[in-house]
């Protein structure tokens, strides 16, 4: 994967899944505006990559993700590399983390076909959401939002094509 780590687009990784290029991350985690002493959920682990990289801006990070083996390499990955401030869970992405938030940043590298709710009710105020919505085949539009008293304000930052969030644990991989 060396050679691939700064390409564009999808890169494959185990259990039949696959990361966003690094210019995608790069532009998501520009989004979030992720500030020290924020409390970030990210819905999709995948190798751990983007969450190492926000464990150097955020104070707490909680990622998780379907796959058992995805979320045990990125823990050895993460105790390697020092890293203690990221807690890694295999969940169900599907309904986020209800019993952990308030979280003040929220991102979500799987589509949903519509903004979720648990997503914005785990969202602390003056939190920011990154999600992409739309249908499971085609384009989705990577939607931003910001939690301004009881209302939200949404910003579209791009289309994207991600898989769609799978709903359960995975039981094997």
């Amino acid at each position: 994967f060396h050679s691939l780590a700064w390409s564009d687009g999808m890169l494959p990784i185990e259990c039949g899944e696959a990361i966003e290029g690094a210019d995608l991350q790069a532009a998501v985690l520009a989004a979030l505006g992720i500030e020290p002493g924020n409390r970030v959920l990210e819905i999709g682990t995948g190798t751990g990559y983007t969450a190492a990289v926000m464990s150097r801006l955020a104070s707490r990070i909680v990622t998780i993700d379907r796959y058992k083996t995805l979320t045990e390499q990125a823990k050895q990955r993460f105790e390697a590399l020092g890293i203690g401030n990221v807690i890694v869970r295999q969940a169900d992405g599907s309904n986020g983390l209800p019993n952990e938030g308030p979280f003040d940043r929220i991102v979500a590298w799987a589509a949903f076909d519509s903004l979720p709710r648990f997503l914005l009710d785990q969202l602390s105020s003056g939190g920011v959401v990154i999600a992409p919505i739309g249908p499971e085949e085609g384009e989705q539009v990577l939607a931003k939002l910001t939690k301004v008293g009881s209302r939200f304000e949404r910003e579209d930052i791009g289309i994207v094509r991600l898989q769609p969030i799978l709903r359960s644990v995975a039981s094997v991989i």
